[in-house]
């Protein structure tokens, strides 16, 4: 049967649980003639005769009565499906995916939403930890998480947290075997914990900037993460030099338990971004997560 018949499928459906043409045209909002018509159309096209008719009553013949039991149930899940679609317009509901460092997870997504949980049960987070840059749109996710410098340009970015900077920290274990760099440069002569960028493959040469003077240094060291955590956790025992986000360590230093290098080199820059495709913005749910990221100076 072709495509365009379905409506003729739908009308005789009409017909059959009304139990008459006059009330199941004016649901269908047609005049009786245009449904009987169709009806007729039907049953020639399918050689099978599907109402019986009276001048008092209509009732489905055995063959039209097996095809309303076939179709009911299958439209009635067709329309609740639709209904249910149409609510997303006006719900907050459905599956938010995120892709982010474990950084940014830890410093800003999560503790801001912690709430939207709570607040909108039927909205469902994902997030994939992943210190690379990805593709959101090949790879299917609803946004991306990074710093502001590493947005794609043709994307929506919406800034969600503060500028902050990267430290070169190390344990007074390791500098009491190893004198304090002065330079960037003499990162070189000391074993540093690295960092591997996910997607790139390569390890992150560590960014200075002192007096308008931009530096990088790759490093070289017995250790390689791709998360920062553990980076922090080596650097407490002793293995080494490692760069990391400031807020990550402050503790730390505060407790005696690291020492921050090259202070006076390492600037501040663009804090994370969320970013996205712009299909994505008039979705009730993803509203409601770009909303709680959104950063408010002050």
């Amino acid at each position: 049967m072709a495509r365009q018949d379905f409506n003729d499928l739908l009308w005789f459906l009409a017909v059959a649980e009304e139990r008459s043409f006059t009330r199941a045209a004016a649901k269908l909002g047609i005049t009786q003639s245009t449904l009987s018509h169709t009806i007729k159309r039907l049953e020639t096209r399918m050689g099978i005769r599907l109402l019986t008719r009276t001048t008092r009553s209509v009732a489905p013949t055995d063959a039209g009565e097996r095809l309303r039991l076939s179709l009911s149930p299958r439209v009635a899940e067709i329309e609740a499906e639709i209904a249910a679609l149409m609510a997303y317009r006006d719900k907050p509901a459905g599956n938010v995916r995120l892709t982010l460092s474990d950084h940014a997870l830890d410093s800003v997504v999560w503790p801001k939403l912690r709430p939207v949980l709570t607040d909108y049960p039927d909205i469902k987070l994902e997030f994939s930890i992943d210190n690379g840059l990805r593709n959101i749109v090949e790879d299917g996710f609803d946004a991306g998480i990074r710093l502001g410098e590493s947005v794609e340009k043709d994307m929506i970015a919406v800034r969600i947290g503060p500028d902050w900077r990267l430290v070169a920290v190390a344990s007074p274990s390791y500098l009491a075997t190893h004198p304090a760099p002065v330079h960037p440069h003499d990162l070189v002569r000391h074993t540093c914990i690295n960092m591997r960028q996910a997607r790139a493959g390569g390890l992150y040469a560590w960014e200075f900037e002192k007096d308008g003077q931009e530096l990088r240094v790759r490093v070289d060291g017995q250790l390689t993460f791709n998360a920062s955590f553990a980076m922090v956790d080596a650097a407490l025992n002793g293995y080494g030099v490692a760069y990391l986000p400031e807020d990550l360590v402050d503790r730390h230093v505060d407790a005696g338990d690291l020492t921050v290098l090259l202070d006076d080199w390492s600037p501040r820059f663009p804090g994370y971004y969320i970013y996205y495709p712009s299909r994505r913005q008039n979705l009730p749910s993803f509203k409601i997560i770009v909303d709680a990221l959104r950063h408010v100076n002050g």
